[in-house]
C-alpha cells in the first residue's frame, strides 16, 4: 500500500453516510475533532510540529518558520458540505503528506521550512460563511461577527469553538501565522470537467470568479392550508418561488450562475401556509459587474413581495500569483492553466497578498459537493507526484 493509499483509507470512513456514500463533516463537531486528531497524528508521525492559530486552523511544520522562514505551505481543508463528496478538501491534505513522504524516500532535503495547513470551516456548511478559518486568519472576517454566527440549532460559532477547546476570546487575525507563509500551494479535485475535456490529469489554477452569498427574507401570513381561499392567501413560500425562478432567469441572461440551495420556513407545517420564508442565494460570474447586475434583478423581484436581500459574504475576483502559476505550469510540462468558479482558502490568502497558486486533479464526473464527486486513483497519484515536483522546486 502506498503512502497515499494508507492516508486515504484512514480518512474515508470519518463522517461518511453508509447508505448514501455522502459525507457530513461540519466544523467544530465530533467528526471535525476526529479529523483534526487524524491530522495531528499524521504530522507527529512525520516529526512535524503542530500549532493552531488564532482562527483555529492547524499548521504542521518541518523546520522552524520563525527562525528560517517564511516557508512553503501546502494544504486544504477537511470539512464538507451536507452529503458532500470524499475529495473536496481532504485530497489536498492527504496528497500533501504523501508528497512529503515521496520526497523523504528519495532523500530530499528542503532549504526552507515546509508546512501543511488544515483550514477550519472552509465550506461554511454549519455557520454560513465560506472559508471562515482563512477569512478570520487574514482579518477578512470580523471576529465579533464570526463569534455571533449561529447554526440551525441556535449554537453560536463561539460556543462551538469553546466546546472544541479553542480560546474564543483570542479568535481573529493572526499576523504571526501569516508571516510564516512564504508561498502557499493548494491541491484540489477539479469541480468541473475542463481537465477531462483537455485530456490532462493535473492543471494549474489561475483565478477564482467573484462570488457571494446573500440571505433572502420574505414575510407572509400563516393560515390554514385547507380552509383559506386562494385569493385570501399571503404565502411566503410561493413568493420565494417566484424570486428563485427570477434568479435563475437573471443568471441565464447574464451568463452567471445563481443558486438557492438552502431554505427555512415558518411554521414549517404540512397543513399550514408559510408565514415566513428564508433562503440563501449563492451567485457567481466571471466579473463582479455581472454578479451585481444579477443581484439587482433578484433584489427587484424580492421587493415585489416586500422581501429583503442581505449580503452575508462577498469575494471579489481573485487572481493567483501570475509568475507562480506560469512557473508551475512550465514545471509540470505545460500543465493547462484554468479559472474556477469555486472559492478556496488559497484565494483568501492570495487576496491577502500571500504568493499563492492551486493545482487541480481531474474529476471524471465533473460533479462536486455530491457523493458522485470522484478522482481516479492513478490521477490522485499523478497529483501527488506533481505536488512533490512543486515542493522540490520551491523549497529545494
Amino acid at each position: 500500500m502506498t503512502s497515499f493509499d494508507s492516508l486515504w483509507a484512514a480518512l474515508e470512513p470519518i463522517g461518511r453516510n453508509a447508505s448514501s456514500g455522502g459525507y457530513r463533516r461540519f466544523a467544530w463537531t465530533r467528526e471535525d475533532a476526529t479529523l483534526r486528531e487524524w491530522f495531528a497524528g499524521e504530522a507527529a508521525s512525520r516529526g512535524m510540529d503542530v500549532v493552531v492559530d488564532r482562527a483555529g486552523n492547524q499548521w504542521a511544520w518541518l523546520g522552524d518558520p520563525d527562525a528560517a522562514g517564511p516557508g512553503v505551505v501546502l494544504g486544504s481543508h477537511l470539512d464538507s458540505v451536507p452529503e458532500g463528496g470524499a475529495f473536496d478538501g481532504p485530497l489536498g491534505i492527504a496528497s500533501a503528506f504523501a508528497a512529503l513522504d515521496a520526497l523523504c524516500d528519495k532523500g530530499f532535503r528542503a532549504s526552507r521550512p515546509l508546512g501543511i495547513a488544515n483550514f477550519a470551516d472552509e465550506e461554511g456548511a454549519r455557520f454560513g460563511v465560506a472559508c471562515a478559518g482563512s477569512r478570520l486568519l487574514t482579518g477578512a472576517l470580523d471576529a465579533d461577527r464570526a463569534r455571533a454566527l449561529t447554526d440551525v440549532d441556535g449554537t453560536t460559532m463561539a460556543e462551538a469553538m469553546a466546546a472544541s477547546d479553542l480560546q474564543v476570546e483570542d479568535v481573529g487575525r493572526d499576523d504571526e501565522a501569516l508571516r510564516r507563509i512564504g508561498t502557499f500551494v493548494e491541491l484540489h479535485v477539479e469541480q468541473g470537467r475542463a481537465l477531462v475535456e483537455l485530456g490532462r490529469a493535473v492543471g494549474v489554477g489561475a483565478a477564482i470568479w467573484p462570488h457571494g452569498r446573500w440571505r433572502l427574507d420574505i414575510a407572509g401570513e400563516a393560515n390554514h392550508a385547507g380552509t383559506t381561499r386562494i385569493t385570501d392567501r399571503h404565502d411566503a413560500m410561493l413568493a420565494l418561488a417566484h424570486v428563485v425562478v427570477a434568479a435563475r432567469a437573471s443568471a441565464e441572461r447574464h451568463g452567471a450562475v445563481a443558486t438557492c440551495g438552502k431554505v427555512m420556513l415558518e411554521p414549517n407545517g404540512v397543513n399550514a401556509i408559510p408565514s415566513h420564508a428564508r433562503a440563501w442565494l449563492d451567485a457567481r460570474a466571471a466579473s463582479p459587474e455581472i454578479v451585481r447586475a444579477v443581484l439587482a434583478e433578484i433584489g427587484a423581484a424580492a421587493a415585489l413581495y416586500r422581501g429583503t436581500v442581505v449580503e452575508e459574504s462577498w469575494t471579489d475576483r481573485t487572481a493567483f500569483t501570475p509568475e507562480l502559476c506560469a512557473r508551475l505550469s512550465t514545471l509540470l510540462r505545460d500543465a493547462p492553466v484554468l479559472e474556477t468558479a469555486a472559492g478556496h482558502d488559497a484565494g483568501i490568502l492570495a487576496a491577502a497578498g500571500i504568493p499563492s497558486a492551486m493545482l487541480f486533479v481531474r474529476n471524471p464526473t465533473g460533479v462536486s459537493h455530491s457523493p458522485r464527486e470522484h478522482a481516479e486513483h492513478d490521477d490522485c497519484v499523478r497529483g501527488v507526484a506533481a505536488l512533490a515536483t512543486v515542493i522540490e522546486d520551491l523549497a529545494g
